[in-house]
């Protein structure tokens, strides 16, 4: 049996439940964050809850949980479903109120941790790059635009239509396996945004360049994270307007998110041509960043 943790409850997954009177299922009221444990321990927890708090704040969600209760109820839950490092999901929707647009704050938010088996990370440095050569993706210029935000900035709320609609444009392109391709989503204006569910990054002359915020890209942990490795490595981080040419000159082209952490990008994929980037080498900045990612994830 799998559980979840509802409002601070282990609870058996078929037997959780959720109002149908609650804005985050009729409005898409709520927000969400994924991490994933190493040695048990959830990884960048602090960021991912600042992010979320803030996002809450400007939705009007009263939100007051504290990084401890939080850590307790993720290992709770992880000992519940026997697990040892997992993919965690914690989201919160504005919980349940009349039928109709709020004009007031949410004080009782619904919250919900999904906990979900992930294998070990740990590699050495010879298994790492075995596993990046292996683990490495196909990125495929989607016609799905990156939608515009919600506000100033992007939040990872429970929105999610324009990644679906990029998921189900992705999905019937036949030449790739769905999970060794990502979707790649420009602006209006044609600057590349990010990946599905991706933050996309390339190399050019040892130098890492990443779409703005600006371009209206969610600010990813994982991607402010990997800005704090660069840059503490000697690395020159630019963040601006790039176009899919500049991405097509790149010497690498990487992803990331919470869970895959580092993925790098073989081949680059457009409508009617392919791309190939040059072999990944134990030297590349993809390498040096993703051994970074993994001493830095097992000291903490």
């Amino acid at each position: 049996m799998n559980y979840v943790c509802l409002n601070g409850h282990i609870t058996a997954t078929d037997q959780a439940v959720v109002s149908v009177m609650d804005h985050g299922f009729l409005y898409g009221m709520g927000l969400f964050e994924t991490f994933r444990t190493y040695n048990g321990q959830p990884f960048l927890l602090e960021q991912h809850l600042l992010r979320l708090s803030t996002s809450c704040q400007s939705l009007g969600i009263i939100w007051n949980e504290s990084v401890n209760d939080i850590s307790e109820q993720i290992q709770q839950l992880m000992i519940a479903n026997q697990l040892s490092d997992a993919y965690i999901r914690y989201t919160v929707t504005a919980g349940t109120d009349i039928l109709g647009l709020p004009s007031g704050e949410y004080e009782q938010p619904t919250i919900v941790i999904y906990a979900k088996s992930l294998p070990p990370a740990r590699l050495d440095s010879i298994s790492l790059a075995d596993h990046l050569y292996t683990h490495s993706k196909s990125l495929r210029r989607l016609h799905t635009l990156r939608n515009t935000p919600e506000g100033d900035i992007r939040l990872k709320s429970l929105h999610y239509m324009n990644s679906i609609l990029g998921k189900r444009e992705l999905i019937q392109y036949q030449d790739h396996p769905a999970t060794a391709v990502e979707g790649l989503m420009l602006t209006k204006e044609q600057y590349i945004a990010e990946g599905i569910v991706s933050n996309v990054f390339f190399v050019k002359n040892q130098q890492l360049y990443t779409p703005a915020i600006d371009t209206g890209i969610l600010p990813g942990i994982t991607r402010a994270f990997v800005i704090q490795l660069a840059e503490s490595a000697g690395i020159t981080v630019h963040e601006g307007f790039y176009t899919w040419k500049q991405l097509l000159e790149a010497d690498e082209v990487l992803l990331t998110n919470s869970i895959q952490e580092i993925v790098p990008v073989k081949q680059l994929l457009a409508h009617t041509a392919t791309y190939l980037l040059p072999e990944l080498l134990s030297n590349s900045m993809t390498f040096q960043l993703a051994y970074a990612y993994q001493k830095e994830a097992y000291q903490q």
